[in-house]
């Protein structure tokens, strides 16, 4: 099966120092793909390489066949990824909607609209016209992710979701994967949660130390394998893809 999104042999650096070490990543059309690790493991770096945030060699990431490291970030989610950043960072001076409005500026044609997430999350519609950042972490959260699907991606990078999130925000917004899913879209999360992350994606990827330490089925994966591959105890492992 051919990758919708791949890299090879990936590398990356801020300054002098390596954060990620020869990384190879397939991702499918219609997954939902967990990537796991502990602080510092290089998850968000990778997805800042994905999305153009941090430089990568272009031949080093591929979307749909064409070569896309090292292209500005615009034109890479004018191709068709979009990710929700760790933090949120909203735009402090515009409101919800406004938020929102934001990731439709790419300009894509698709399902995703205003309607549609106030559906989704009923308490946007209700907070539309007040400043972004005056709402809850939670509420944030939700602006974050409408905002990345305002672009119809195909593609949709998570990082770290439930960040700072109680457990009854983080079941929400999780409760929406289905529907965000439903019409095919592929989804990718950074999770720090090990058990939330396997419970909603199909395959797993453990970075350790900038490197892929294991991958496989999440329905597969033993808690052993994953301790090994999260905290380094052991040899790096691999599991059946």
């Amino acid at each position: 099966m051919t990758a919708l999104l791949c890299a090879e042999g990936l590398q990356a650096f801020y300054g002098d120092a390596q954060a990620l070490f020869g990384v190879d990543f397939e991702l499918h059309a219609g997954e939902l793909l967990a990537i796991i690790g502990a602080n510092g493991a290089g998850k968000s770096t990778f997805l800042k390489c994905l999305t153009g945030l941090v430089r990568a060699p272009r031949v080093a990431i591929r979307f749909k066949g064409e070569a896309i490291g090292g292209l500005p970030p615009g034109e890479i989610v004018r191709r068709g990824l979009a990710m929700v950043p760790e933090g949120r960072r909203l735009f402090a001076s515009l409101s919800v909607e406004e938020n929102l409005l934001m990731g439709a500026a790419s300009g894509r044609a698709g399902p995703w609209n205003l309607k549609r997430l106030y559906e989704m999350f009923p308490i946007l519609a209700q907070k539309r016209r007040e400043p972004g950042m005056a709402l809850s972490g939670g509420q944030q959260q939700m602006v974050a992710l409408g905002r990345a699907l305002m672009s119809n991606p195909e593609v949709l990078l998570c990082d770290e979701l439930s960040l700072g999130l109680a457990p009854i925000v983080i079941r929400e917004i999780y409760a929406a994967m289905p529907r965000i899913t439903s019409e095919g879209m592929t989804v990718v999360i950074v999770e720090q949660d090990v058990g939330m992350a396997q419970q909603v994606s199909q395959r797993v990827y453990c970075l350790q130390e900038g490197r892929v330490s294991l991958t496989g089925r999440s329905r597969d994966l033993t808690r052993e394998q994953i301790s090994q591959a999260y905290f380094g105890l052991e040899t790096h492992a691999e599991a059946a893809p």
